[in-house]
């Protein structure tokens, strides 16, 4: 008789494995494009969840939960984990789990295994690197550790696909044969007295919960978020009653543990890898040498930055060209109107100046992704970690200022691997100053105007300005964070504890996938707040108080007659007048005596207002108050900006002095409320946002003001 699933139309399955396991290479062969990234509920934690296919149409839903070691967590990710699994019925909770282990390391990554057995879930065991294996002729009887294990067991590869079919049909036989959430009456390991003697006192209070999960109930009494007031004294008794030991007890199941699973493996084993030096460790050798290892790191990242301008200027010149055709076009055929104005002035110009610099940013994705799948970003990790320490921060925090280089959102959730208060905050407040993508538009058009696009010993110049910029954010970066280091104090002390994985051919799959989400991430979310923006933008600057434009304009063409201006002169200082007039020239009037020191017009005033929701917006905001009054739209925004005077003095607005002062603004200053709200969530106050708002503000504004001052 064929079995039958649960009734519940999608059933959740967990994807558990250690960090480095392959388990997000798994993930996205399962599920491709139909995966989601959400928050799990009353944390802050990510997670992605997607959609799989099994045999017979039935759908499953896929979460791929964090990386984690054991059930004893010393990060916030792997409290996620923990959190999910010991209290059952709690809307994670899965119906079963796929716990993915790296084959080519089995012994190091079966401790969580043999825990999650004990949570009386069904549990399947997916030894991935099936390719790695082979080439290293190492070989395990299947059936044999799987029997011994208790769980079914097969081989799979999350770079070439092999077994995925065959895990989708065990997922289904696993679904169907065992009925989910079903508490066992036995741990895996033999319970300490102390064990024992607390779950007979407290299971009465916790029905449906395993033996195992009581145990656990007890060691994270402190912060496990859903025991009650009243839950917490009981257990608190239990553990004074039968004198219940947090780290003795630890380290007592962990050392039983292995020593049940380890002859297992061992016995299981057909054929050893060989035991010749490897690849990865050969490698090694020179990647990360004290001496020769960061020299190779910079000589990637400069590569990296070059990259950015050489690769990326045909297709931005190419999406330069059709948003100025387009425009052109729509005006000419559309008849004058105001809602022509918004459209092709408005929202194609807005619009515009944000697609041109996607080619920029999936290049610094695909490179970034490329060097993380091969294995080389936790290179970084190790090879930085003492200096790290020097300035306050851990060898993890490379990973986190490294991704700020992307964006600073992530890599300040990234810092929930730092188990130690004061690195992470540190790591958390110090991040924005890594150049972010957003900032990539910004430094692009500003560039030009301070370095000439010369080639210095086979370099492009403005590439070399670009990476500087780079490196003054990694530099106030460190400085600012041994400045906290200084001023915080804690107790705590910390240890990096990273597995480094093999040198591996990267799997395209997750950097494309990785490429399209990113690139995805930020022209839809930032698209957005630009349309929003950019519409708003144009009607304060297209409009103002009752008569003030008109009269602004009448007033220009007089100036025009009595200077004798030439037409195209006479059009930009009516533009410009128009302009002043508006709402938007109103709100940038407001704030230019505060901006003025530093070089700034009102009208990079309303940019800095703008930009302020994210960063890329500034170069929207340019082109749309440009845009305003032209009719020759053959000028992308880095010409017209090129091409801007001041209407009085006819000096260059975009003159070296002010580029290079707003250049640096941009490096140092907190540009981006979304930042401020993900360091709100993750220090969960309002005083350390406000705090990195004031610091680094203010250092923007006095660097701008000292190099304008210098150069002016």
């Amino acid at each position: 008789m064929k079995p039958t699933l649960s009734p519940d139309p999608e059933p959740k399955i967990a994807l558990i494995g250690n960090p480095n396991s392959g388990k997000t290479s798994i993930f996205n062969q399962l599920t491709g494009l139909q995966q989601k990234v959400g928050n799990f509920p009353g944390v802050t934690v990510d997670k992605k969840t997607g959609t799989l296919e099994l045999p017979g149409g039935i759908r499953a839903e896929l979460i791929d939960l964090p990386g984690a070691y054991s059930f004893y967590p010393t990060s916030k990710d792997e409290k996620l984990v923990v959190q999910s699994l010991v209290q059952p019925g709690n809307k994670n909770y899965p119906d079963a789990i796929v716990y993915i282990a790296d084959v080519t390391k089995l012994e190091k990554h079966l401790l969580l295994f043999s825990q999650l057995k004990d949570l009386g879930i069904p549990v399947l065991l997916a030894l991935n690197m099936a390719d790695v294996a082979e080439q290293e002729g190492l070989q395990y009887d299947l059936e044999k550790l799987g029997r011994k294990l208790g769980a079914p067991t097969l081989l799979v590869s999350g770079r070439t696909g092999e077994g995925l079919e065959q895990l989708k049909q065990k997922i289904l036989d696993l679904l169907a044969l065992a009925p989910a959430n079903r508490p066992t009456d036995s741990t895996q390991y033999r319970l300490a007295p102390e064990e024992a003697k607390l779950i007979t006192q407290i299971q009465g209070e916790f029905p449906g919960f395993t033996p195992y999960q009581l145990v656990l109930l007890a060691h994270h009494i402190k912060w496990l978020p859903f025991l009650t007031p009243a839950q917490k004294t009981i257990i608190e008794q239990a553990i004074n009653n039968t004198g219940f030991q947090d780290l003795q007890l630890q380290v007592y199941e962990t050392m039983q543990r292995y020593d049940q699973f380890t002859p297992i493996v061992q016995q299981a084993r057909e054929r050893d890898a060989a035991q010749s030096a490897s690849f990865t460790e050969r490698l090694d050798n020179l990647l990360t040498n004290r001496f020769l290892g960061p020299v190779v790191f910079f000589g990637i990242m400069l590569m990296v930055f070059h990259a950015l301008f050489a690769w990326a200027e045909l297709p931005m010149n190419l999406i330069e060209g059709a948003f100025g055709s387009l425009s052109a076009f729509l005006k000419s055929n559309l008849p004058e109107h105001w809602l022509t104005g918004l459209l092709t002035d408005g929202i194609l110009t807005g619009l515009g100046g944000i697609v041109v610099f996607v080619p920029q940013i999936a290049i610094l994705f695909f490179l970034i992704s490329l060097l993380e799948e091969v294995g080389y970003m936790a290179r970084a990790a190790f090879m930085f970690d003492r200096i790290m320490q020097f300035f306050g921060l851990n060898g993890r925090s490379v990973v986190a200022l490294i991704s700020g280089g992307a964006c600073a959102i992530p890599a300040i959730m990234s810092t929930r691997t730092i188990s130690n208060w004061k690195e992470r905050l540190i790591t958390i407040l110090v991040t924005p100053f890594i150049s972010c993508s957003a900032r990539i538009p910004v430094y692009t058009v500003l560039i030009g105007f301070v370095v000439p696009a010369t080639q210095v010993w086979g370099f492009n110049l403005q590439a070399l300005a670009f990476m500087g910029l780079y490196l003054l954010g990694i530099v106030a970066a460190l400085l600012a964070a041994l400045v906290f280091k200084l001023i915080l104090k804690t107790n705590e002390t910390s240890y990096l504890m990273l597995e480094l994985p093999e040198y591996r051919l990267p799997v395209m799959r997750n950097v494309w996938l990785t490429v399209w989400e990113k690139v995805k991430t930020f022209t839809v979310e930032a698209g957005r707040i630009i349309l929003i923006i950019s519409m708003v933008l144009w009607l304060l600057s297209s409009f103002g108080p009752p008569g003030a434009i008109s009269k602004a304009e009448a007033l220009a063409k007089q100036r025009a007659q009595l200077e004798n201006l030439d037409e195209e002169a006479t059009k930009d200082l009516v533009a410009a007048k128009a302009m002043e007039a508006s709402f938007a020239g109103h709100l940038g009037k407001f704030i230019e005596p505060a901006i003025k020191p530093l070089g700034f017009d009102w009208k990079i005033g309303i940019a800095i207002i703008t930009s302020f929701a994210a960063r890329e917006v500034f170069v929207g905001t340019m082109a749309t108050i440009y845009s305003i009054g032209h009719q020759d739209d053959e000028y992308s925004i880095r010409e017209k900006m090129a091409k801007q005077r001041d209407p009085i003095t006819k000096e260059l607005i975009y003159s070296p002095a002010t580029s290079l002062s707003l250049l640096l603004f941009y490096v140092f200053a907190m540009q981006c409320m979304s930042t401020i709200a993900v360091v709100k969530r993750e220090t969960k106050s309002w005083k350390w946002p406000l705090i990195q708002f004031t610091f680094m503000t203010g250092l923007a504004y006095l660097s701008s003001w000292l190099a304008y001052m210098l150069l002016s």
